[in-house]
């Protein structure tokens, strides 16, 4: 059985306009709270893109024997120190929202370079699915947010596949290649083309069925 579920302030989740309510930490809490409400009497496989990274990282840290294998899609920026962080994106942006409104910022938004991977892919929609009302909240609440700490996620013996791309400033390939330093048991993948991309699918049926 596969089931997906919306991160609160995402798609059809609803949420409140607190900047505080999105940080890495409570989208975790939300997984931990529905795994609780399911019953499940088995570990799972949990797979996560971008703050779902945090998710599927931090919930396996929690409660280790809840989970069986990770699929880490596009992990975030992540451990950074000194001026000018990757994460200030998130925060400038937030500022801009609340300065010029969420309309201006998603017309803005819809100009905007593709990532050089997806120049000749125009298809590949990258718009947020959050609510013009929680849109700077959220996106200051992933401002303040890390990946947890490197020696707790070298702790984890769960079997992870770490999947990311080229030519993301906001998901650097630097975070994969230092999360699968650290995690014991850890396949990492990087793709430089959309036909790569395109392989994710069936590289994680193949991991996951392992």
């Amino acid at each position: 059985m596969q089931d997906t579920y919306d991160q609160r302030g995402h798609g059809h989740s609803t949420g409140r306009p607190t900047a505080g309510d999105y940080r890495f930490e409570n989208f975790t809490l939300d997984l931990l709270a529905l795994l609780d409400e399911l019953d499940l009497d088995e570990p799972i496989d949990f797979m996560g893109s971008s703050l779902g990274c945090d998710v599927a990282l931090r919930a396996a840290i929690t409660a280790p024997g809840r989970f069986r294998r990770l699929v880490l899609i596009i992990p975030p920026a992540a451990w950074e120190v000194g001026p000018n962080q990757t994460r200030q994106w998130y925060t400038d942006n937030a500022e801009a929202i609340e300065s010029r409104g969420a309309v201006h910022w998603r017309e803005e938004w819809a100009k905007r370079e593709p990532l050089p991977i997806f120049a000749d892919y125009p298809a590949f929609d990258l718009t947020p699915d959050i609510p013009d009302e929680l849109l700077a909240p959220i996106l200051r609440g992933i401002g303040e947010s890390d990946l947890p700490t490197p020696e707790d996620v070298a702790a984890l013996p769960h079997p992870a596949l770490i999947l990311t791309w080229d030519t993301d400033p906001l998901h650097p390939v630097s975070t994969a290649e230092r999360l699968h330093e650290l995690l014991p048991d850890s396949t990492l993948h990087v793709s430089t083309t959309v036909a790569d991309v395109q392989t994710w699918t069936n590289r994680i049926t193949d991991f996951l069925a392992g």
